[in-house]
């Protein structure tokens, strides 16, 4: 009976000292882990929450950029970090439902030693072809796929990014022949492209600054529909219906972080995206527009999306070790 009783007095003085922990959070300097270098969505978004959690929580909010290995870098560091609500991992939605299905081997489970704290953002990537190749719009570029003697190489983020799974489901719809040539993230592809050394590529916030100055040309967008902030360009699914990716990006925490830790995360984040400026700071990235989901809405979705990005990966058949 004392054993017992010791046991249940450790139990409840351990749970005392978690909720004076979660009364009392934030007390020091919040990171933010970010798996893709600076200048892609990702990282813009966690500067600019962070800069404004700061604001709240009268605390430091830092960004560390990792990337690395599609983000399993990043994810690694905040699964193991201790769940106290000090490290955090912003970054797309890949790294939990397209990960588990592109590693055989993890050192941890995206779906268990991470928590979804909120939903972030919505975007829209923008294919986009270097302004010296012979194509107007996406339907010339498909054809002249078709024809090229070799292969067109394409950029990607790196390998088993979303950038790539896009475009190799729109070569398997549109039977052409590309060759992959994997950069260390958005920006470092969008550089390859402007210069020359790739001919296509999706992507997010890192490519629109290049179309825009018109180095780089926008022909198609990933989404399922089209976005105001590229007028006139098409989806791929208008032309190869069910072709599509809508990317998104949410925050995630270690899993065991307390509850009330992660809902007064969820609900400052919330009430950050809920503010006009902030809309009008994503939608100055191009495509990228506030998301804002129910936990319950968000454990749905990701659901929903392992199942479906699952059966990609395999008709794909792309797999990393």
């Amino acid at each position: 009976m004392k054993k017992i009783l010791a046991r249940v007095a450790t139990v409840a003085l351990a749970l005392f000292f978690v909720a004076q922990a979660s009364a009392q959070y934030p007390e020091r300097a919040i990171r933010i882990m970010v798996p893709i270098p600076p200048g892609g969505a990702p990282d813009l978004v966690a500067r600019l929450i962070g800069q404004e959690l700061s604001k709240v929580f009268h605390k430091p909010v830092v960004v560390e950029n990792r990337p690395g290995s599609n983000g399993v870098i990043a994810s690694e560091i905040t699964a193991r970090a201790t769940p106290d609500g000090y490290t955090l991992l912003l970054g797309p939605e890949g790294l939990v439902v397209i990960n588990p299905h592109l590693y055989a081997k993890l050192r941890y489970d995206p779906l268990k030693d991470l928590i979804p704290v909120a939903s972030v953002f919505l975007s829209n990537f923008v294919m986009a072809v270097n302004s010296s190749l012979p194509v107007k719009n996406f339907q010339e570029f498909i054809e002249y796929a078709r024809k090229a003697d070799r292969p067109l190489p394409y950029g990607s983020g790196g390998n088993g990014s979303q950038h790539q799974l896009i475009m190799e489901l729109l070569k398997s719809r549109a039977g052409i022949k590309l060759m992959h040539v994997p950069y260390k993230g958005g920006r470092p592809a969008t550089t390859a492209l402007v210069a020359g050394q790739v001919a296509a590529m999706f992507s997010g916030a890192s490519i629109v600054g290049q179309i825009r100055s018109g180095k780089l040309r926008a022909i198609a967008l990933s989404g399922e529909k089209r976005s105001s902030a590229f007028p006139g360009v098409p989806t791929i699914s208008e032309f190869y219906p069910g072709a599509s990716i809508n990317p998104w990006a949410g925050i995630y925490a270690p899993a065991g972080t307390p509850a009330a830790i992660v809902a007064t995360l969820r609900t400052e984040v919330n009430r950050i995206l809920a503010r006009p400026e902030i809309a009008e700071n994503f939608d100055r990235m191009g495509g990228v527009e506030p998301y804002v989901t129910s936990p319950e809405e968000l454990a749905a979705l990701i659901r929903t999306q392992y199942a479906s990005y699952g059966k990609i990966v395999k008709d794909i058949g792309v797999t990393l070790d």
